[in-house]
């Protein structure tokens, strides 16, 4: 029984963790790439208005270093629940 609960909580974690990161990467998408775009676009980045980067490189690079977070913060949760690779014997 106490390993079913284990396992509960360890995906309860996992989806708060996914709906966090999911909601930065849609704020950033959608909202500096469209909502925010025009205040954006009176700064410069490379050449280009903000607001253009966002849309087309920004959101990008965010999402590839929200996929690095996830992976640090997916295995803290496989260690603190013991679903660790480390830990196979």
């Amino acid at each position: 029984m106490d390993k079913n609960r284990n396992a509960k909580n360890y995906w309860k974690e996992n989806k708060k963790y996914l709906l966090i990161l999911l909601g930065i990467w849609f704020i950033i998408s959608f909202g500096a790439g469209i909502l925010f775009k025009d205040y954006l676009n009176n700064f410069h980045l490379g050449g280009f208005k903000l607001g253009f980067w966002f849309a087309q490189q920004g959101s990008i690079y965010i999402f590839v270093l929200l996929i690095f977070i996830y992976i640090r913060l997916m295995n803290k949760l496989d260690k603190k629940y013991g679903y660790s690779e480390d830990d196979t014997d």
